[in-house]
């Protein structure tokens, strides 16, 4: 994971890292400005001259309703506009957009929830530039690939093509406020549910529990051999058949009492509160891993 973390004067145009490929994500996070009238974010083919435009992604507040438009634009003549009602990212506030490269479409993510899919019209294997204008602030920009063959060694990074599931390791020093467990990997097509589990000697302290039947996340915990009371409220950022979102996957023990999940879409207040003592990791259900990094 790469990371552009300084503030970026507009309009911007920068080299995408490693160029696209399918399941590579895109992060920016930012400000709208509070007078804002429309911004753009534009995955593109080149940056000199009038290069083709995969996706042009364009929220715009100067209308009698916010709106954003996505297009393509190839040979200097834009397609059809596909609309998206309410905007999502509103004057005045910080956001986080994410791009997901699938093999037939872009999945757009804005704050930790999916807002739409934007079908390929140019192949994503000729985007290479990212450029950003309009009335916004750029915190960042964020580059991550779904899975790396061979890392260098690093401690606690465990990569492999194939991960087994169920997924069972050691946290070894167990967890501690900011610590990261990052998570990749696709959902079956088929899925019904999967589930993350962070256990200690005699339970379970979070069990994250996605299932596609019911279109809901369950967070619960299993203390003194008895699951408490589940909590179901929040989107459902997880689709058959896509990408676990590499930087959004993350769990981390936060002061005072919570664990952020998917970009803080849900947090999990503790019900077990010797973190140290949660040092064990499990992934079970119809997901297939590719790395996992604790």
């Amino acid at each position: 994971m790469q990371f552009d973390q300084c503030l970026r004067r507009l309009p911007f145009t920068g080299c995408i890292q490693g160029a696209l490929h399918e399941g590579k994500t895109i992060t920016v996070t930012g400000r709208v400005l509070p007078g804002a009238q429309r911004f753009h974010v534009n995955l593109q083919c080149g940056s000199r001259g009038n290069p083709d435009v995969a996706l042009h992604f364009n929220p715009r507040y100067d209308g009698s309703k916010d709106v954003v438009i996505c297009n393509t634009m190839q040979h200097s003549k834009w397609g059809p506009e596909e609309r998206e009602y309410p905007a999502s990212m509103t004057r005045g506030a910080n956001f986080t957009l994410m791009f997901l490269v699938n093999r037939d479409s872009y999945s757009v993510i804005v704050n930790g929830a999916h807002f739409m899919e934007y079908l390929h019209r140019l192949s994503f294997s000729s985007v290479d530039t990212i450029s950003v204008d309009g009335g916004v602030e750029i915190q960042s920009i964020a580059f991550s690939n779904p899975a790396v063959t061979s890392p260098p060694p690093q401690p606690g990074y465990a990569v492999h093509p194939h991960i087994v599931v169920p997924y069972k390791n050691i946290i070894v020093g167990g967890l501690y406020p900011g610590r990261n467990i990052i998570i990749q990997g696709v959902v079956n097509h088929n899925a019904d549910k999967f589930c993350v589990n962070l256990r200690f000697n005699s339970g379970v302290a979070l069990h994250f529990n996605p299932r596609f039947n019911e279109n809901i996340v369950v967070r619960n915990s299993l203390l003194k051999e008895q699951w408490g009371p589940e909590e179901r409220t929040g989107g459902m950022p997880f689709y058959r058949g896509h990408y676990i979102l590499t930087s959004e996957c993350v769990l981390a023990a936060m002061v005072p009492c919570a664990f952020p999940w998917m970009n803080s879409m849900f947090s999990y207040n503790h019900r077990h509160f010797l973190l140290q003592e949660i040092d064990i990791l499990e992934v079970e259900g119809n997901v297939s891993l590719s790395s996992v990094l604790v």
